[in-house]
C-alpha cells in the first residue's frame, strides 16, 4: 500500500497553505489557511473495509512553556511527544483520495463542534482541543513554536482496516481510537511532511524511516 501527495514528496516541506500558522516577518506568525493537503493511495490489501488516517507531529515539545519566548531557543534535545492534527476513520474501502481542502479548514475560536466528516467518515478529537474552550475535531494543520531550533515533522498514517466502522463513540481522544483501530489493521504507510516557522532553518528534505513513525499504540 503507497500514500502519496501531488502537494509534497516523502521528507519535503509541507505547504504554507496547510498549516494552522505561517511566518510573518514582522510579528513572526500569523494565521494561515488551514487547508488539508492532497492524499491519495493505492495497494489497499484484499479484505479492506474502511480506512483510518492519522497525522501526527512527533517532535512537540513536551514543556509549552518554552515555546515562543524571545531569545530563548527550543533545542534540539528538550524531550518531545506526539501531538494529534488529524484524525479520520471509517473512510470506506473504495474512496483512494482526500481533496486539498475536503475537510474543514475555517479557523475557529472556540474550537469545531464535530462537524460532518466527507465520504460518510467520522472524526476524532485532535489535540488543539487540549488548552482551548471547546472541542476541535477535523483537521488543523501545523503550527510549532518559532523559536524551535528543530524542523517538526507531521506524519500522516493510513491504516487499510478489516471493518467498516471503528467501534468508537462519544468524543473520541486520540487513544481512544489509536486503541480502537490496530486490532484491525490490515495494512500501514506513511507519508511525512516537514515545517517550521524559525526562519533560520532551511527546510532541505530529509531521509525518514517509514517503520516505527507510526502513532503509539
Amino acid at each position: 500500500m503507497k500514500l502519496s501527495s501531488t502537494l509534497f514528496t516523502h521528507g519535503g516541506q509541507l505547504p504554507a497553505d496547510c498549516a494552522f500558522c505561517c511566518f510573518d516577518p514582522i510579528r513572526r506568525t500569523r494565521l494561515s489557511s488551514n487547508l488539508n493537503p492532497q492524499l491519495s493511495w493505492s495497494g489497499a490489501p484484499q479484505g479492506t473495509y474502511s480506512f483510518a488516517l492519522i497525522c501526527h507531529d512527533p517532535d512537540a515539545p513536551s514543556c509549552s512553556e518554552e515555546a515562543n519566548r524571545e531569545g530563548r531557543p527550543l533545542p534540539a534535545a528538550v524531550p518531545r511527544v506526539d501531538f494529534f492534527h488529524w484524525l479520520v476513520f471509517d473512510l470506506p474501502a473504495g474512496l483512494s483520495e482526500i481533496r486539498k481542502g475536503e475537510c474543514p479548514s475555517q479557523v475557529v475560536a472556540h474550537g469545531q463542534a464535530a462537524p460532518p466528516a466527507p465520504h460518510g467518515a467520522r472524526y476524532g478529537l485532535n489535540d488543539f482541543t487540549e488548552g482551548t474552550s471547546g472541542d476541535h475535531y477535523g483537521y488543523d494543520g501545523p503550527c510549532p513554536p518559532w523559536n524551535d531550533d528543530i524542523p517538526h515533522r507531521y506524519c500522516f498514517t493510513l491504516y487499510a482496516l478489516d471493518l467498516e466502522h471503528l467501534p468508537v463513540t462519544g468524543r473520541p481522544e486520540p487513544a481512544a481510537v489509536i486503541r480502537a483501530l490496530h486490532p484491525h489493521v490490515l495494512a500501514e504507510t506513511q507519508i511525512v511532511g516537514l515545517y517550521s516557522l524559525n526562519p533560520a532553518l532551511r527546510l532541505a528534505p530529509i531521509s525518514v524511516g517509514i517503520e516505527g513513525r507510526s502513532p503509539a499504540k
